[in-house]
């Protein structure tokens, strides 16, 4: 990972700002709202931004490259 930012709409965010990311579209029915079908990005102190599905992919592959892709199981010294 080259940077700890990402870009989500027009705002470069730090990584570690980022606390969850939603795996499925808002839909909360009201006629004014303005966020459905895109995917909400929490942020702390109680902040959000607000990623179509592809940047939400992207915002998942550089959380899991810039937090380690624990997808093989580390081997200690013991193994």
């Amino acid at each position: 990972m080259n940077s700890p930012l990402i870009k989500i709409d027009d705002k470069h965010l730090p990584l570690y700002r980022i606390v969850w990311v939603s795996d499925v579209p808002h839909f909360c029915g009201e006629e004014d709202c303005l966020h459905e079908g895109e995917y909400e990005v929490r942020l702390d102190i109680d902040d959000s931004v607000w990623a179509n599905r592809s940047e939400r992919d992207h915002v998942i592959h550089a959380l899991n490259g810039w937090y380690g892709d624990n997808s093989e199981p580390e081997k200690g010294d013991w193994q």
